[in-house]
């Protein structure tokens, strides 16, 4: 730590694009190679085995708590990156932290979700009583993006942790969609989620944003299998057929590419949220990244310029809270995709250098009470006030 007590320190990122998961681990441990960690976050690209690098990265930091997920994508200090493993190392001068993982998903429940965050909390507050008045929390999610959980984790986190807002990311797996991991206690973890409460003396926001407004077209869920995020009619017809309509293109031509140019909205509290399509199943309905019920209401999106709107968020998160020592990033796979398919992959990635952003690329979005997708959704993190030396 600088001794003008400078911030720029406080949380140290770390990348490495090596072919073997022990050499990523080593170099990420060689470049966090520091006195008193809090915690390190560690977002790993599939291209690694995550089991031999977490252990390996474990061995080599045995002292500091370490906690990540694989992703769709890295979000580095160079901007977009893929096969690579990014970092951040917590200043224990400046964090205090508690974790639980949260195990077996596909048998959750809310109540004992519930007592697992009773738990923590108790934990935190221990951990926590020494400090100072004016300190504030915040939390970070992780959950395996495959689990299908999310919206029954939020709810039992939510109700639990009212005056703590969480924010975070479901773990990817690049575009297979095959098998994403949690990392927790020195270990990679599937049907799992870990959960980090954060008390920090540096000033911070939680932010949203995306690049999407609501027009006057509307479908309605007729029949879905609700266990399984899958829609089978939109206003009585063929879900597939249905939303080629709405959207105007051509249902032989649904993809993953259709989908993030096309999203649709769900209303909640009087504000939009994305509910993104992953795939076309053989049978004509589609299957969802977020929850959805029959006798909802979808409506069709219309999009504004991703630039713009990243550009703003990241101003009005910069005037708030002055100097920004970092932006912690959680970003759907849709939205890169969609600014892809626009060329402005290059204008988007040198935005989030400029500005710092840090973390990775999602299969789903986490946002206090919420489980959204296609947005950015994070934690700025402002600089500590100077002191004398």
């Amino acid at each position: 730590m600088e001794k003008n007590g400078s911030a720029a320190d406080s949380i140290v990122v770390a990348q490495a694009k090596t072919e073997e998961p022990r050499a990523a681990a080593a170099e990420i441990a060689r470049q966090l190679a520091r006195a008193k960690l809090a915690m390190v976050t560690v977002f790993v690209s599939p291209f690694y085995d995550p089991e031999i690098f977490i252990a390996e990265l474990s061995r080599r930091m045995p002292d500091t708590p370490i906690f990540g997920c694989t992703t769709a994508g890295e979000l580095s200090p160079g901007g977009w990156d893929e096969d690579s493993v990014v970092a951040m190392g917590f200043d224990a001068a400046d964090f205090v932290i508690a974790a639980r993982p949260l195990l077996e998903l596909s048998t959750f429940r809310v109540d004992r979700g519930r007592a697992i965050c009773t738990e923590l909390q108790q934990e935190f507050a221990e951990r926590t009583e020494q400090c100072a008045a004016s300190d504030e929390s915040f939390g970070l999610l992780f959950i395996d993006g495959m689990c299908q959980r999310e919206e029954t984790i939020m709810s039992a986190i939510y109700t639990s942790l009212e005056d703590i807002p969480i924010v975070g990311g479901s773990a990817g797996d690049g575009l297979r969609f095959e098998k994403s991991w949690v990392f927790h206690g020195g270990k990679a973890l599937t049907d799992a989620a870990v959960l980090i409460l954060i008390r920090t003396r540096l000033p911070f926001r939680l932010f949203k944003c995306d690049h999407f407004e609501p027009t006057s077209t509307k479908m309605v869920v007729t029949e879905a299998d609700i266990e399984h995020r899958i829609v089978k009619e939109l206003n009585a017809e063929p879900a597939a057929l249905e939303y080629s309509r709405a959207v105007g293109i051509s249902d032989a031509k649904l993809e993953l590419f259709s989908f993030a140019a096309h999203p649709v909205l769900v209303r909640v509290g009087g504000a939009y949220y994305a509910r993104s399509i992953q795939r076309t199943n053989p049978d004509g309905s589609l299957q969802f990244f977020c929850a959805i019920d029959e006798g909802m209401v979808l409506t069709v999106a219309r999009k504004n310029d991703p630039i713009h709107a990243t550009s703003r968020l990241l101003k009005e998160m910069t005037d708030d809270l002055g100097e920004i020592s970092i932006f912690i990033g959680f970003e759907c796979l849709l939205r890169r995709l969609d600014v892809e398919q626009h060329q402005l992959s290059r204008e988007m990635s040198e935005l989030y250098r400029r500005n710092k952003v840090i973390g990775f690329q999602t299969y789903g979005e986490q946002y206090r009470s919420m489980h959204i997708n296609q947005t950015l959704t994070g934690v700025a993190i402002g600089k500590r006030v100077n002191v004398s030396q």
